[in-house]
């Protein structure tokens, strides 16, 4: 499964790269103004930056909701980087722009998809990636993981080349249950994939090695 930071914070995605497991990074509008980024140059040269630290893709979002505008801002901004994936929100012209979005050879990732019926469509479209939001799911006392488990069976039932992107993940425990069910992507922030790094056991282990060899040093030493 693929590794993506959920930020726009430039020291967050450079740490998630240096620690070898970074797969690329999904961006949003909020995500953007959290780092205090706004004017339309800044923003596109801080997806730039972002393309520039990173090997693998980069999704960036409309701000227009209706085709024309999505069309022409997508248009922008997969040419600031070969790496940029345009992200599209899931509502009726945004699957008008996944499809001509396809046909131009850009990628593309169908973003608020909170129903198996939305990721079909997205699929359909010839969506790159498709982002099911399942902590938002949680929110609302719905199971966000069942969702994930319904889009991968209808995605291999039919052999749709759409990629199963798992957003919204809050915690170590979503993704892990993600890989379970076979989601191709996570996107989380920072804490959630070096989450993973904590076992009590594995602390317990290292300290007493470390003490193993200090006694067996000192036991050197004054010999």
């Amino acid at each position: 499964m693929k590794f993506f930071i959920d930020t726009a914070n430039l020291k967050e995605i450079q740490e998630a790269q240096d620690l070898g497991v970074l797969d690329g990074v999904t961006t949003n509008p909020s995500l953007m103004a959290k780092e205090g980024i706004s004017g339309k140059h800044n923003v596109m040269a801080h997806y730039a930056r972002i393309c520039d630290i990173v090997d693998g893709d980069v999704s960036a979002e409309v701000i227009a909701t209706d085709y024309e505008g999505m069309v022409a801002e997508g248009e922008e901004l997969a040419a600031i980087h070969p790496r940029i994936v345009v992200k599209i929100p899931m509502i009726k012209d945004g699957v008008r722009a996944l499809k001509y979005f396809s046909k131009q050879g850009i990628k593309t990732n169908c973003t608020l998809v909170f129903s198996s019926g939305q990721a079909l469509l997205a699929a359909k479209a010839g969506a790159t990636y498709v982002s099911p939001f399942i902590g938002r799911l949680d929110d609302v006392s719905t199971d966000g993981l069942q969702l994930i488990d319904q889009i991968v069976h209808i995605y291999n039932t039919y052999e749709f080349n759409t990629q199963v992107l798992a957003a919204s993940v809050r915690h170590t425990m979503h993704l892990i249950k993600c890989a379970e069910l076979g989601a191709d992507v996570a996107t989380c922030p920072l804490n959630v994939i070096l989450g993973l790094l904590k076992h009590p056991l594995t602390d317990i282990g290292l300290s007493k090695f470390l003490a193993d060899h200090k006694k067996a040093e000192s036991t050197a030493q004054n010999a």
